[in-house]
């Protein structure tokens, strides 16, 4: 063993250690391994960046802009409305359709995206048909990685093990070319999950609901002496029947209504107090209601008529911002919150997480008069674009995203951006194009026809995932470059001497699956890939099946909640054990490590 073998050894070992206790963000490790490699001579400078230009890098940043502008445009609604009619099914039936629509959708956008959609949708059905969540969240959660695992450009998992093979020599995959392997295990999966979601947990949906309350704020709003409501029913309120708005309470005359029923009629200067999403909130008609504080709170647009025309030309964003200890914020009101950001931003709403883990049984109107900030709650703030910059500089607090002010959804640029989809899943499918070339085209067609903004794509692309690929690729190189990939292969060979090639197969398969269930599945396909391709040369065998073997592996961690980011976000929302993923996700694991052999080794005839 060479000493830059050992070097590599050193590298990889803190990267995994790294990895697995979360010490460090990961774009963060990322960005140190670029540091280590030049350092240490195991790569060129060239070589150590080379990440940010490798094609999987930009395809996955392309792809990942397309999604933005398809959330951003209505395309990801039109698709949410679509699922929701699926609430009439039994609960046998909901778990597989949920799972094949999941991952159908996974094939052609971002897993995570898809799961966090699913996760919503289900959080409101769940509560209003009385079933239990937890039954379909995971699986929903699995099919989706299953899903991805189907194309090409399903995940970055994918793409990345495709470009490190293709560097190393091995023929590039088709868009499709592995699809019916991934069918295949997506229908086992499918069939095992429906029949485990018998022993998934059952939960309070109450409970669970106010898991999702991240983006959900409490507003009060006081029907205007002008609104066409006075005098009719609460029903008759457009918002009434949207699910992502709840009506908590209804304060006349300090007199609190616990529970207004639909037939409750509404009058001058009613309080209605509604726990609400952003995008929701900004659906509400202000020519009914206005919100209110301890003393009123005006739009902008609200304002006296000199000002009207040049408050119509200010852009505004809203935006969360989190009260840290320290803050000056702190045992603030709203009206004197209000005083303090004068000409900066308006307070909007705010949400309190000890309301929240108390079920929301507020006590009001005492809430809504001495509704004072404490450490840890959110204020929903209306700032001018450019008076952003202010917040952040505002000691003790963090702001934690912007939303859009327009929510309405533009039929045309939804449609541009749902065709541009079809557009690079065509181009790439059929080989007109690369991915990269049909992602490019795709997001250049957003471009031109103004249905997307990159101020705004700066601030939403997830650029740790970026790093992370960055930093990752040039440890491929570095493992190539020291014939580390060689060293290990030579060990695998002898310890596995005599043994069938689908035992070899199979081998590469579970270690790639185990230490996926630990890092990162991208840093694990980086790590083993190169591995792969040298254990096949070594045996004489097509490196295919071998390639495929760890691009599969290493999407289905389905043992740990940490192993995929979908299965972090259904195990953050408290409604799993960690048993259940080691328990159910180890024996769909198990499943399909056997499956998936037996498949692949399949190429393998005739050597």
């Amino acid at each position: 063993m060479s000493f830059e073998i050992i070097l590599v050894f050193i590298i990889l070992g803190v990267t995994i250690l790294l990895f697995a206790t979360e010490a460090l963000p990961i774009d963060k490790i990322a960005f140190l391994i670029i540091v280590a490699l030049v350092l240490t001579g195991l790569t060129s400078p060239e070589e150590a960046i080379s990440g940010f230009s490798s094609s999987a890098t930009i395809t996955i940043l392309m792809l990942m802009i397309l999604a933005i502008g398809l959330e951003d445009n209505g395309v990801i609604d039109l698709l949410t409305q679509s699922i929701k009619k699926l609430k009439i099914l039994p609960m046998v039936l909901m778990v597989p359709a949920f799972m094949l629509i999941s991952a159908s959708i996974s094939a052609f956008i971002s897993t995570t995206a898809v799961v966090v959609i699913f996760i919503k949708i289900i959080a409101q059905l769940s509560e209003k048909y009385n079933f239990s969540a937890p039954k379909l969240l995971m699986p929903i959660s699995f099919a989706g990685i299953l899903g991805g695992s189907c194309t090409l450009m399903g995940t970055s998992t994918n793409l990345l093990v495709n470009s490190v093979a293709q560097k190393l020599g091995a023929e590039q995959f088709s868009f499709f070319e592995f699809t019916v392997y991934g069918v295949i295990l997506l229908a086992v999966g499918i069939v095992f999950m429906t029949i485990a979601s018998r022993w998934l947990p059952k939960t309070n949906n109450n409970e669970l609901t106010d898991t999702f309350v991240d983006n959900t704020f409490m507003f009060t709003l006081t029907v205007k002496p002008e609104s066409k409501l006075i005098g009719t029913a609460l029903s008759d309120a457009k918002f009434y029947k949207n699910p992502d708005i709840r009506v908590l309470r209804l304060i006349r005359n300090d007199i609190v209504n616990n529970a207004p029923g639909p037939n409750t009629t509404l009058r001058v200067d009613d309080k209605l107090v509604v726990l609400s999403d952003v995008k929701a909130y900004a659906s509400i008609s202000k020519d009914d209601f206005r919100l209110t504080a301890e003393s009123e709170l005006y739009f902008p647009e609200d304002m006296d008529a000199g000002l009207e025309n040049e408050s119509k030309k200010i852009r505004y964003s809203f935006v969360e911002l989190l009260i840290l200890p320290g803050s000056e914020f702190i045992d603030k009101s709203f009206s004197e919150i209000k005083n303090l950001l004068f000409n900066v931003a308006r307070p909007l709403g705010i949400q309190n997480r000890r309301q929240f883990e108390k079920g929301m049984r507020l006590n009001l109107p005492k809430i809504i008069k001495n509704n004072n900030l404490q450490a840890g709650d959110k204020l929903l703030l209306k700032a001018k674009e450019d008076e952003i910059k202010h917040l952040y500089s505002i000691d003790n607090t963090i702001v934690l995203r912007h939303h859009e002010e327009d929510y309405k959804i533009n039929p045309y640029k939804r449609t541009i951006s749902l065709l541009a989809l079809v557009m690079v899943v065509g181009l790439a499918a059929s080989g007109v194009l690369t991915i990269l070339s049909s992602a490019l085209s795709g997001v250049a067609l957003l471009l031109i026809t103004n249905c997307i903004n990159l101020s705004k794509i700066y601030k939403k692309v997830n650029w740790q995932i970026i790093f992370l690929l960055a930093g990752m690729i040039p440890l491929g190189i570095a493992m190539h470059n020291s014939k580390t990939d060689m060293w290990i292969s030579e060990v695998l060979l002898n310890l596995l001497t005599g043994q069938n090639n689908i035992i070899i197969l199979g081998v590469l398969f579970g270690i790639t699956m185990i230490m996926s269930g630990f890092i990162s599945n991208n840093a694990t396909a980086v790590i083993i890939t190169p591995i792969a391709i040298t254990l096949a040369a070594g045996l004489d065998l097509p490196a295919k099946p071998f390639i495929l073997a760890v691009m599969f592996a290493a999407n289905f961690s389905f043992f740990t909640p940490m192993g995929y980011q979908t299965n972090t976000l259904i195990y953050g929302t408290g409604a799993y054990k960690f048993r259940h993923f080691l328990i159910i996700g180890g024996l769909l694991s198990i499943i399909l490590l056997v499956v998936g052999t037996l498949l692949l080794s399949t190429m393998l005839n005739g050597h």
